[in-house]
């Protein structure tokens, strides 16, 4: 006889919302792990032009290629594979086809970096066979939104829709933006909301350290980094720098407050994204959701609209830090080792903390709207975003330091800060060196981007 499948339990009430970001606390920090999310922009080496899904040199067929080659098991929407399991690891598709390595968490960066050149060493072996090839940028440098392809996943219909309503970018930021990320642990409460403020204070000067999408439509767009100034105008309900993380009586309760009051994307049933664009979740936990009326969420729906909140630091069981454009190799393992250094070390967390707990809220959004121009140039209180750049490296350093994590040479994991430390030095982004090229030796030409900037 078959196995009739055991119907999920509904959330029964808020408390349920609250225990599930509790459940988050691993107050042994030996458990604390680093994991960390990478995109990139899938090109044909010899057009220059974007990777659509179908075809024998297809999204699909390159995810099917490294299914076979390297034991990842596929995920299927339909008929297609959307998404590729090895482990704890995923291979995911952003909606203009962006390849997305949401890494496994791990013990330390040197595990991290390891993890990401095997899988960069992955793609090259089987998208090189396609003539495919990637881009590390934090933009679309050369192709129309009406020219990037979409990739066949029912979640992005629904957004690519919703996101036209409730701001001027949305589309921009699905489509044609792409990032690196960093998730890392918390101990307690408390030790969640003091990582979340030093997370949210320091966003700004990670998206100038890391400022690298200069070029759209084949010309410069006028800022440093176009993907940081996307989020400006994306979706106000489920963006920005959240003041009141810096208010008293933030904690687990509170952050479940806010995301309570998101709009919704969707629920997931039966295999089908169900569209509930701007239905509320409050509603659904009364039963009084217009699509599935009578039915209540379960925690993987409340996990699902988690997801579709997009603040500069996000919290799930975990915090996970937005701020970065994409970037080469060596700028994907410095993202988490700048974060880690901070994050967990205690007295590094005390003293970014001391660097930053004067801002106003007023400060950090001038900060926040000023870098993506400016760069290191944008002021802050009477200095420059490279002067806190420089401090909060230094606190890092030691902070990775102290925590003592040596790879088979005996070197520890400060050694993955070297290029941001260079940058803050010079006070010169990643997108200025670029422009700088594109104005000189590029002859005022996007297309050397695809070789400079390549995997």
């Amino acid at each position: 006889m078959a196995k009739t499948k055991e119907k999920v339990p509904p959330l029964t009430g808020f408390r349920d919302l609250v225990a599930h970001l509790e459940k988050g606390s691993k107050p042994d920090r030996s458990t604390w792990r680093i994991g960390t999310e990478h995109e990139k922009f899938a090109f044909y080496k010899d057009t220059l032009e974007p990777v659509p899904y179908d075809g024998e040199r297809g999204i699909g067929a390159l995810l099917n290629g490294l299914a076979e080659a390297y034991h990842w098991q596929r995920v299927k929407e339909g008929e297609n594979t959307i998404a590729l399991k090895q482990g704890m690891a995923s291979i995911t598709l952003e909606p203009g086809g962006q390849f997305e390595l949401s890494g496994a968490p791990l013990e330390h960066l040197h595990q991290s970096c390891t993890e990401t050149g095997e899988h960069l060493t992955q793609l090259r072996d089987v998208a090189g066979k396609l003539g495919i090839a990637f881009l590390g940028l934090g933009f679309s440098p050369i192709w129309s939104l009406e020219e990037t392809p979409i990739m066949p996943k029912g979640r992005y219909k629904i957004m690519r829709d919703y996101m036209a309503k409730v701001g001027r970018l949305g589309r921009q930021m699905m489509f044609r933006s792409c990032t690196v990320q960093t998730n890392l642990d918390f101990g307690s409460e408390a030790d969640m909301v003091k990582k979340f403020r030093v997370g949210i204070a320091l966003q700004p000067i990670v998206t100038a350290l890391f400022a690298a999408s200069p070029f759209a439509e084949g010309r410069l767009n006028g800022f440093l980094s176009y993907r940081g100034h996307i989020w400006t105008d994306t979706d106000p309900d489920r963006t920005g720098m959240l003041p009141f993380v810096f208010e008293d009586g933030m904690g687990f309760e509170r952050y479940a407050k806010y995301a309570l009051d998101v709009p919704m994307y969707f629920v997931y049933r039966g295999g089908k994204y169900i569209d509930c664009a701007g239905q509320s979740f409050r509603a659904f936990m009364d039963g009084k959701m217009p699509m599935l009326p009578g039915e209540r969420p379960t925690d993987k729906d409340w996990e699902d609209h988690l997801t579709t909140i997009f603040p500069e630091v996000r919290l799930k069981t975990y915090l996970e830090m937005r701020g970065a454009d994409a970037g080469p190799w060596s700028r994907l393992c410095a993202l988490p080792a700048f974060w880690a250094g901070i994050y967990y070390c205690d007295a590094a967390l005390e003293a970014a903390w001391s660097l930053v707990k004067s801002w106003t809220a007023e400060d950090r959004e001038a900060l926040r709207r000023a870098v993506p121009v400016l760069g290191l140039r944008a002021p802050i209180r009477g200095i420059k975003a490279g002067d806190i750049a420089q401090a909060a490296l230094a606190i890092s350093r030691q902070g990775l330091k102290s925590r003592a994590r040596l790879d088979n040479s005996g070197m520890d994991e400060s050694h993955f800060l070297a290029e941001l430390d260079d940058i803050a030095a010079s006070g010169i982004t990643p997108a200025e060196r670029l422009i700088e090229r594109y104005n000189t030796e590029w002859g005022r030409e996007v297309k050397p981007v695809f070789e400079a900037c390549a995997y």
